[in-house]
């Protein structure tokens, strides 16, 4: 910068003492000074509003002036993209972004380096917790001296929302993300956890869950690049401190990021996702410098590679649809671990002065440096073979709206149709929460029974098909087994609520008869007596039983998944 620009383009963080973070009103001014002095460079936008009613901003910068999107994607222009400020009280993101918009207007050279490739960003994704702003609620992170709080205007935390789409923010971020449909994201974020010497940790995307190519591309070239491209920027990065046991020590293991997750969500959409994590220990000027360093060396990669991206990216979606087998469940392989070289600190464990415990705490000055496992590899823990399409009745609107808004293509049925061999899953057992996640009582626990049946479909019910390159987001939202489906959310609760009961004084009498009448749900009751001896004594349970299994008085939406496979 010339000492003109020092001055009049320093973000709040540079002309403050390096322990302060912009405001939002600040942020969004210093945007609209450098979109109007710098027209050819930044584009900047106004993408929706959050619950509170607040703007929801985003900005595109390109080396050529070429902003339009859809010109931009004719041209199969590489898109890089940088979510910052989901967590407001972690605002590193958030101030390295303006000074690397700021540095993309005022030095051609760093502009011309982005070639063909557009940076794509949101400046502040949680805006309403950003107008949160304190001084307390990130109870063990050093500095900036006050920040935004977790929370949205809803009490929601948006890096859970991406699936569930409860704020306005995220339905917004949904629809936006698939129109951009991004090669390469960075989502900027800071730690929890352990004490150790990096002050970058990395949440890739998983490679064996992004699959195919793209993850062995993400394992081999990538994720290799970026590391050393730290360590020659001088902040050394190691990936998540995932701890296995209390401490590092006895090694790490990959985070499983599932859709709900912003790097999860991105994989839906065949995307390379990065959720860097600044350790919340190290000074916050450190911090921010780190994540500059992380967000440029992984843009200055992508660039160079973004032909090869872009190339393995059209081969996953095309290779999506056509694909018959699909994870649904992952989980961690302890049996092949790496060795991770890892540099962190003493653990001591003393008596608690509060209760009678032994308190944890980390011994700087005992630093160690050895090779730890690292367990990086996941596997499938269960599959579904997926049909040629999904049959969604019309009464399900919220699931359908999003699935529109992930850009999932669909037929709307333009009259009454019968399908006579469709799957359809009874739902034999669900268990939830015992409280409250993120608005929903999260059913962790999905047991279902696969059959035949012919479905009536009304005009106006929605066919999916999954020859579609979306196909993933379909089938990981649509199986109600998958990790973050909308089933798990909640979005098919009411069909496990029995809509009518009984009077016991009056149905006895017909329950003995559907009993005589018959012969499996006789035997089912047989076998209920023998397990649940100490039952027989209540009425209620004994005739809920039969009520509830029988055919006499069976409903037959109750406990029936609504969504159909079609084959």
């Amino acid at each position: 910068m010339t000492a003109t620009q020092d001055i009049a383009y320093l973000t709040p963080y540079e002309a403050g003492n390096h322990n302060q973070t912009t405001t939002w009103a600040e942020c969004i001014v210093f945007y609209e000074r450098l979109a109007e002095h710098f027209p050819s460079v930044l584009r900047w936008m106004q993408i929706g509003m959050s619950d509170n009613g607040i703007p929801l901003h985003a900005g595109v910068v390109t080396a050529d002036a070429q902003f339009d999107r859809e010109t931009l994607q004719h041209q199969r222009r590489p898109v890089f993209f940088n979510n910052n400020g989901i967590h407001p009280g972690e605002p590193e993101g958030i101030d390295a972004c303006m000074a690397l918009v700021r540095d993309f207007c005022i030095q051609p050279d760093r502009l011309t380096a982005l070639g063909d490739t557009v940076f794509l960003f949101i400046p502040v994704y949680n805006v309403d917790g950003c107008l949160n702003r304190q001084s307390t609620s990130r109870v063990n992170q050093q500095g900036p001296e006050s920040f935004g709080f977790r929370g949205n205007g809803r009490h929601l935390d948006l890096n859970r929302d991406f699936i569930k789409c409860d704020s306005l923010a995220a339905q917004v971020f949904n629809q936006f993300f698939t129109a951009w449909d991004p090669d390469v994201m960075v989502d900027t974020h800071t730690s929890n956890g352990a004490d150790y010497a990096c002050t970058m940790t990395l949440i890739p995307t998983q490679p064996d869950k992004l699959g195919a190519g793209l993850g062995q591309f993400l394992r081999e070239r990538m994720l290799p690049a970026i590391y050393s491209g730290m360590d020659q920027r001088g902040w050394p990065t190691c990936p998540y401190v995932n701890c296995v046991a209390e401490t590092p020590d006895d090694g790490i293991a990959d985070f499983l990021d599932l859709p709900r997750f912003s790097t999860g969500y991105a994989t839906l959409h065949h995307t390379i996702g990065f959720m860097p994590e600044t350790h919340m220990l190290k000074p916050y000027a450190d911090r921010v410098v780190a994540m500059r360093a992380l967000v440029e060396v992984v843009l200055g990669f992508s660039v160079a590679h973004a032909a090869q991206i872009q190339g393995l990216r059209r081969e996953a979606k095309a290779s999506a649809a056509q694909q018959a087998h699909w994870p649904l469940l992952w989980r961690s392989d302890r049996s092949r671990p790496a060795n991770l070289r890892f540099k962190g600190y003493r653990a001591v464990h003393t008596p608690s002065s509060l209760g009678t415990y032994q308190r944890l705490s980390y011994d700087r000055s005992q630093p160690w440096e050895k090779d730890i496992p690292y367990f990086n590899r996941y596997v499938e823990d269960a599959a579904t073979t997926a049909p040629k399409a999904y049959l969604i009745p019309q009464a399900w609107r919220e699931v359908i709206e999003r699935l529109q808004w992930n850009g999932v293509t669909m037929q709307r049925l333009a009259q009454d149709q019968v399908f006579p061999s469709a799957r359809v899953y009874g739902i034999e057992r669900v268990v939830s929460r015992a409280g409250p996640y993120e608005g929903h009582m999260f059913h962790d626990e999905v047991v279902l029974v696969a059959r035949t049946e012919t479905v009536h479909a009304r005009a106006g019910d929605v066919r999916i098909p999954l020859d579609q390159a979306q196909a993933r987001y379909v089938v990981e939202t649509l199986e109600p087994e998958a990790h973050d489906s909308f089933f798990r959310w909640g979005f098919f609760n009411s069909v496990l609520e029995k809509k009518e009961t009984f009077s016991d004084y009056v149905f006895e009498d017909t329950a003995r008869q559907m009993l005589e009448d018959e012969p499996l749900l006789k035997a089912g009751f047989e076998q209920w007596k023998q397990d649940n001896p100490d039952k027989l004594p209540d009425p209620q349970a004994v005739l809920g039983y039969i009520f509830a299994h029988g055919r006499r008085h069976a409903e037959a939406g109750w406990r029936r998944y609504p969504v159909a496979g079609l084959n």
